[in-house]
């Protein structure tokens, strides 16, 4: 697959179990035939921290599993890998697009407290989530 972007790595049609990007932009996918193509009409928005909470992301998603994955292992390039952000601190589901990316806009907009509160409301002891989605 040499010679792929980075974009069209991400936007293989079956559901990736394990993905690499090399710095030459190939990528290789391992593939579940088990794993089901992620469902276009569910989308997250959720926020990502490092481990010191002294970060956060907030991002929008239609396959929570597969992004979470690639933030925590610095597949893409930008804001979560220059600081070391992948650990799952909230997330909430919504059917359509545009309101996903309208809560973004209103979480992005939030002061760093609360940030907290809402992360606090699902997530009091600031668990890493992604390891409860990932059996689901």
């Amino acid at each position: 697959m040499e010679g792929r972007t980075r974009e069209q790595c991400r936007q293989g049609n079956a559901s990736i179990v394990k993905a690499k990007l090399k710095s030459d932009s190939s990528c290789h996918f391992e593939r579940s035939e088990k794993s089901p193509a992620p469902n276009m009409n569910q989308y997250y928005v959720y926020i990502i921290s490092n481990n010191f909470q002294s970060v956060f992301y907030t991002g929008v998603t239609n396959n929570l599993k597969r992004r979470i994955y690639e933030h925590k292992h610095k597949l893409i390039e930008g804001f979560s890998s220059r600081y070391k952000i992948g650990k799952l601190l909230y997330y909430e589901e919504t059917p359509d697009i545009k309101s996903a990316i309208a809560r973004e806009k209103q979480i992005k907009d939030m002061n760093r407290k609360r940030k907290i509160d809402l992360i606090k409301s699902i997530n009091t002891d600031f668990i890493d989530l992604y390891y409860n989605i990932i059996g689901s």
